[in-house]
């Protein structure tokens, strides 16, 4: 029996990741998008029109991560257009930095000088993190549970969820942020000791995706509290949860030539 099952492991192969700031995904999965700059204007406005998000614009042609569910319908039509590649390294500190021109030919661009000064100092080599589901569907939620299990065991590198915002140096937001979670939330991120930061995970999050023009959302929560962290994604691959905020704490750095 012994020896059955320790031959069943052995045909599993190695299960972990060995180093998380060396990770190459399948192709098939849907990262960073690359936008054609010689696209005629028909097209341009189909894709506007074709997008149920309204994440492509067109003056000039852009693909707006933070509100892209990544569908891949854009791609389906119109390859000759927008192609999504692996690249899993989307998340940035900056929101603007999430709309994807045709000059965004390589890296989506994270440039530490916005990054404030506390949090290399203070979280480079520990963090602790409250996550709040603010009227998510749970596919970013599991998607942070991943980023804890035996294969990627992101906590080797001191980075943990925790269940009270007492014991956390920040808050991980996911959901569109519905007006029932409204004050929960900004009572949690009260509830958290200075410094402390704003990572924010998912479409949902981010612009309240699909369902931003719902009157059952509120999105004041921003106009008071400044995110220091934007993760696109519907939902975000672990590795990108994983990529943003070792980056965020100077733990890992993106080559934009890459």
């Amino acid at each position: 029996m012994l020896i059955s099952k320790l031959k069943v492991f052995k045909s599993h192969g190695k299960q972990y990741i060995p180093n998380l700031l060396d990770v190459t995904l399948a192709e098939r999965f849907r990262g960073r998008p690359v936008v054609s700059p010689n696209v005629d204007e028909k097209t341009v406005e189909e894709l506007v029109q074709l997008c149920p998000v309204e994440a492509i614009s067109k003056v000039p042609l852009s693909l707006d991560l933070g509100k892209c569910v990544f569908c891949g319908e854009c791609q389906f039509q119109y390859p000759q257009a927008i192609n999504f590649t692996n690249d899993y390294r989307i998340a940035t500190c900056r929101r603007e930095d999430l709309i994807v021109t045709s000059d965004i030919k390589k890296a989506i661009p994270f440039d530490p000088q916005f990054v404030n000064s506390y949090i290399t100092k203070y979280f480079g080599r520990s963090l602790k993190l409250r996550q709040v589901c603010a009227g998510g569907d749970n596919s970013s939620e599991m998607e942070l549970n991943a980023s804890m299990n035996v294969n990627f065991d992101f906590s080797r590198y001191g980075i943990e969820f925790v269940a009270s915002p007492r014991h956390a140096d920040g808050v991980v937001i996911t959901g569109p942020i519905t007006k029932s979670m409204e004050a929960p939330l900004q009572m949690c991120f009260e509830a958290i000791a200075d410094p402390k930061i704003i990572i924010v995970v998912g479409a949902d999050a981010i612009s309240g995706g699909v369902f931003a023009n719902s009157s059952a959302i509120s999105r004041d929560f921003f106009n008071l509290n400044k995110p220091n962290l934007w993760i696109p994604g519907n939902p975000m691959h672990p590795m990108t949860f994983i990529d943003g905020v070792l980056s965020l704490i100077g733990r890992a750095k993106r080559n934009e030539n890459e």
